[in-house]
Order: C-alpha cells, then structure tokens, then sequence
C-alpha cells in the first residue's frame, strides 16, 4: 500500500514540476522583450510587484492552461503569449493523460487477487448461465466460491512450485501451523513427521450436507479438520459420533486396506486438508512408530462404531512376520556365504534349501491372507534336488506326481544354482 502511495505521491509531485516550469517560462519570456505592454504581466501591472505576487500569478496562469480550464485573468494579447499558452496546454494535456493512465494501473494493482476473483466469479456465472443449471445449484456454487476464496484469488500451487524447496516447506509449515496446534496427533510427533505430512496436504472445502466419505467406497485419501464440525454416520442412518476442529478421519481404510466401514457427512462449513494414501504410506514408512500409533486409534474407532478392531491388528502382525521372515533369511544366506568356502555344488544345495525354507513360511502367510491353502507344498519342499538331467529324470520316474504348486516351485530351484 505505501509503495503503491508513493508512486502516486511521486506522480503528482512531476506535474507540479512541470507547472513550476511553464509559470516561470510564462513570467520569462516577458521579461526577456522588457515587458511590453501588451503581455500578460504589463496588464496586470505586476512589474514591480514583489516577487512571491509575480510568481503566484504566473503559476496560476500555468496551471489554468495545464489544466484547460481557461487562460488565467486575461487571455493572450501578442503572439508570443499565444505560442505559450499553447505550450502550456499540449504539456498539461500530456501530464493530465499520465496522471489517469498511472493512477488507473495503479488502482487495478492494488488488489489484482480481487480484481481476479471477479473476474473468476463473472466466469462461473456465465457458465452457469450457460448450462442452465438450477438456481439452488448456482446459489450453491456461488456461496461455495465465497467461502472457499474469501473475494480473493490465488493460484497457491503456481506460487509455491516457483519456490525453492527449503523455502515452499517453511511456506506451507506456516500456513498449516493452525492445523498442527490444533491436532494432537501433530501436537505429540515428531516435528520432521510433522513437515513431512503437512508439505503432502491439500486443502479441501466441504458445505453443510456434502458426503465426505461414502461407506463401502475404496479409500484413496484421510482427512484432517482445520475448521468445521462433520458426522460419523452408519448403514443405518445413525450418527456414531461427531468430529471437529483437530480432529482426523478416514485413516481406517488405508490401514487396513479395506473399504470405508462408515460415512462421513459435514455439518457444518468444514475446511479441511486431506492426504493421499500414496503419501500416506510414503510417509508412514519411514515413521513405523506413528504407525502403530494410528493404528492403535483405528482400532478404538473400529470399536466405538460396532466394527472388528482386529481388522488393523491382523494387518500389522502379518505385515511384521513376513518382514521377520524375510530379515531371517538374508541374514542366515549373508553369514554363511561370509564364513563358509563350499563349492559350487555345495553352495547350490545351500541356497536351495534355504530360499525353500523361506519361501514355505512366506507362500504360506500369503496363501492365509488370501484364504487359499497349497496343497503338497511340504513334499515339493523336502524333494532332493538330482546332480544331472539324467538324475533328474530318473527322480522324476521315481517319485509320484506332485501337485502343480509344487511342481512350479521345484522348476524355479533349478535355475538358482550358478
């Protein structure tokens, strides 16, 4: 504002240079032809005036014909007066077509993000109009730009990718720093989980009656409430529970995996900031302790709205057994290739037996989680592995038809060995 001041300051203080100028040209010239006595200054008798009364006439003079409302006491009387008060009107015309150029851009600049949100606003009306939708609808989308915009305009996401990196988190660090007081999830985190999530929100706004979440959808992002008061609502139309500023929701589903097991309605105007479940995991794998913390909440929700609560902790004990599993085996395979020199057979015959006790347990949990058992996997497992085709064969002949699983897995063992 004081920049935008000044400029208009600077441009008013040009034209009364410039009216300085042409009063002090006016008395000049005159004085340069030793007054005659038909110049403007001999007719008003200002010759021996004093200086302050020469100078005030001689500007008014100036200014009446800057300003092209007359020729000041007299009109022009010689030639050289007329030339003058010619000048005089081309460059106050001139400065008076500056002036309202400058003063007009400056005006529009003052407030461009206000001047854009009426001239977004003017856009969805004549697109409104042109799609002939209904007057609640309009009067919906309408009340939805005002409170969403607040009569301003910003395209945030243009602004901050300009940013540097370390600059854009501070940026959003400060913008959601309401949000982060106002949740106690933030509140008790750790400040780098916490700027790892709020850089990963986008700001969402919901009117009273809108459906946050719909229950049976698939999830794909959570909620935080920045401002506003939303319902937890069941199959049956009850309202488990109400959530307002500081709260989170829809985390249930990106936990476990599972379809939304309530629905979400606003009550009121709600502002909120959701996070995508890509981000979501993204951010929870590198904190596994905010995790299980999130999931320990899921699991007292699933129980305050009548659902299994064991649907997250059957997720975290087999997502935690095949992870043990897995660290198991590469640190069984790791020291005993450190340690051990066997030969190359040798070292296939390990390898083998190895990965095929891993690989048991593994395709075992995955097969419980699908609820599919594996027939004869037990038998593929302890099955010798031949030295030779031609052992291989007469193995082949020997032993009695396995099951395709099986079969499967003792086909992918001939092609570790080196």
């Amino acid at each position: 504002m004081a920049s935008v001041f000044m400029r208009i300051f600077n441009l008013i203080c040009m034209m009364l240079l410039i009216g300085h100028w042409s009063g002090c040209l006016q008395f000049l010239v005159p004085m340069l032809q030793g007054f005659p006595p038909n110049s403007w200054v001999a007719i008003n008798e200002l010759q021996e005036a004093f200086w302050l009364e020469q100078y005030s006439w001689a500007l008014f003079k100036a200014m009446s014909h800057m300003l092209c409302i007359g020729y000041g006491r007299f009109p022009p009387q010689s030639l050289t007066d007329m030339w003058l008060t010619m000048l005089s009107m081309i460059s106050g015309a001139t400065c008076y077509a500056l002036f309202l150029g400058h003063a007009t851009n400056l005006i529009q600049s003052l407030d461009s993000s206000r001047r854009q949100y009426r001239e977004k606003v003017k856009q969805v009306e004549e697109y409104m109009a042109y799609r002939k939708l209904p007057r609640e609808m309009r009067q919906r989308i309408t009340e939805y730009f005002e409170h969403r915009y607040q009569g301003k305009f910003f395209d945030e996401e243009l602004i901050l990718g300009e940013l540097s990196e370390k600059l854009r988190e501070d940026v959003i660090n400060y913008n959601c720093r309401s949000l982060v007081a106002s949740v106690p999830f933030f509140a008790n985190a750790d400040s780098n989980f916490v700027s790892d999530v709020v850089t990963k929100l986008r700001y969402e706004v919901f009117q009273p009656g809108d459906i946050i979440i719909k229950e049976g959808t698939i999830g794909n992002k959570m909620y935080f409430i920045q401002e506003g008061i939303v319902d937890i609502v069941m199959a049956n139309g009850e309202v488990a529970t109400s959530l307002s500023d500081g709260s989170y929701f829809g985390e249930i589903c990106l936990l476990t995996n599972a379809r939304r097991v309530a629905s979400v309605r606003a009550e009121t105007y709600c502002n909120l900031f959701s996070l995508s479940v890509d981000h979501f995991n993204a951010v929870l794998d590198q904190y596994p302790l905010m995790r299980r913390t999130m999931e320990s909440v899921a699991a007292e929700r699933l129980n305050k709205i009548g659902k299994n609560p064991n649907l997250v902790a059957h997720r975290e004990d087999d997502t935690t057994s095949e992870g043990n599993t897995i660290n198991a085996v590469v640190n069984a395979l790791a020291a005993e290739a450190e340690h051990v020199s066997l030969s190359d057979d040798s070292v296939a015959r390990l390898s083998e037996r190895s990965l095929g006790l891993a690989l048991q347990p593994l395709q075992a949990a995955s097969c419980r989680m699908a609820g599919v058992a594996l027939p004869g996997l037990g038998v593929a497992a302890a099955l010798p592995r031949p030295k030779s085709e031609h052992d291989f064969s007469s193995a082949q002949a020997q032993q009695p038809p396995l099951s395709t699983a099986g079969a499967a897995f003792h086909k992918s063992d001939a092609g570790i060995a080196p």
